[in-house]
């Protein structure tokens, strides 16, 4: 049920260390105004309905699908939310959740850590965060990365994500770092949007280049560069992870946006001389993410380590659960294999996870998946 993509002897190891434990999962939520560019995203069928993908997504993973939310999953053009593979995990196995708002507009109805981050403007105006905001969102990450790991008894941190618009800024600081990512990233539409994205991406760099030569002549400091064209997820969770890894293991659940964190801990890291394991921390995703025709995520990770800032800096295994939805009696899910949606809010290192403690196979994830959508169908119609 995982296949091990890249760094295949280090994924290995990782996987038998952490066999039969019980991971601690802490979700990092997030927004850009990039997310709001028209077709920018599928996360959300219309820019305005992005705007609370976050806040809906939490509250589902907090609550599960038969509670009444205030914040309801946002139409999606095809597929259904993978925040229902995630809660299905969660559920189940009552694996210890940890929601943190990093910056969003509005404040999710559930309980949450406020890490009093902001959120990001669009990157395409080169000045998505007060460098300030983000030397905070440091500082907490660190924190919080340390107190969850200090929770932990042998076992391991995964690290999950919402932030619509991600996978373009993910592109952006994947670029900013020297890491040729241009028509390698994925996206939540069936066929990835990469000429959009470039073009967004080109725009905010660009400006912050410009806005370097007057004010900064050094060399590019990674926490710049995330304020320039970053989000506020990026800063926290590369900070989480990377304290996080000094005692336990990390999974960095996700697919583009957790490559461009491990390409962002490998830089923060080397910048600001923070120690951290390199060996304690993998990539895990979805089957739907790392095998997408329309993206490169296998050969992204190959190259991730190696930035412009470090050129010694290690390599990510990149983990994929195996689960398939060709068999489900809902069209929702089966739509995954069809391209759409493919990952989010820890889809696939939660998959990962009910594997490594509890050893489920395909019909057992199936199940309890289909349970949740069957919930939510019963509390309101697709």
């Amino acid at each position: 049920m995982i296949r091990i993509y890249t760094q295949i002897k280090q994924g290995e190891a990782w996987i038998a260390q952490y066999r039969g434990t019980l991971p601690l999962f802490a979700c990092v939520l997030g927004f850009t105004d990039t997310g709001l560019i028209p077709r920018i995203s599928a996360a959300g069928s219309t820019p305005e309905a992005r705007k609370y993908t976050a806040c809906a997504d939490a509250e589902f993973l907090y609550y599960g699908a038969k509670h009444n939310p205030q914040y309801p999953l946002p139409p999606l053009a095809d597929g259904a939310s993978p925040v229902m593979i995630s809660r299905a995990v969660v559920e189940e196995l009552k694996i210890p959740l940890y929601l943190f708002n990093a910056g969003l507009p509005q404040s999710p109805a559930v309980p949450v850590i406020d890490l009093g981050g902001t959120s990001a403007r669009c990157l395409s105006q080169g000045k998505a965060m007060k460098i300030t905001t983000v030397h905070h969102l440091l500082k907490q990450g660190l924190v919080w990365g340390k107190r969850l790991a200090d929770k932990i008894d042998n076992g391991y941190l995964i690290l999950g994500e919402c932030v619509v618009g991600g996978t373009t800024t993910a592109l952006a600081i994947l670029t900013g770092l020297g890491i040729p990512a241009t028509g390698k990233v994925n996206s939540s539409h069936p066929v990835c949007n990469h000429q959009q994205k470039w073009a967004v991406v080109q725009a905010g760099l660009k400006l912050m280049y410009e806005n370097r030569q007057a004010k900064i002549p050094n060399s590019l400091d990674p926490l710049e560069l995330v304020a320039a064209v970053g989000d506020p997820m990026q800063v926290v969770v590369a900070a989480m992870g990377i304290a996080a890894s000094r005692s336990c293991g990390v999974l960095l659940a996700g697919g583009t946006q957790m490559l461009a964190v491990y390409a962002l801990m490998n830089a923060i890291a080397y910048t600001y001389d923070l120690p951290w394991q390199p060996t304690q921390v993998v990539v895990g995703t979805t089957r739907w993410v790392a095998e997408d025709s329309t993206g490169s995520t296998v050969e992204l990770a190959q190259m991730i380590g190696r930035n412009s800032i470090n050129l010694d800096a290690p390599l990510p295994p990149l983990l994929a659960t195996e689960l398939c939805f060709a068999d489900s009696r809902y069209p929702q899910l089966r739509a995954y294999e069809e391209g759409f949606v493919k990952e989010g809010m820890g889809a696939g290192g939660a998959c990962i996870a009910a594997y490594l403690s509890h050893n489920w196979q395909q019909y057992q994830l199936l199940q309890a998946i289909e349970s949740q959508l069957e919930h939510y169908h019963l509390r309101k119609d697709f």
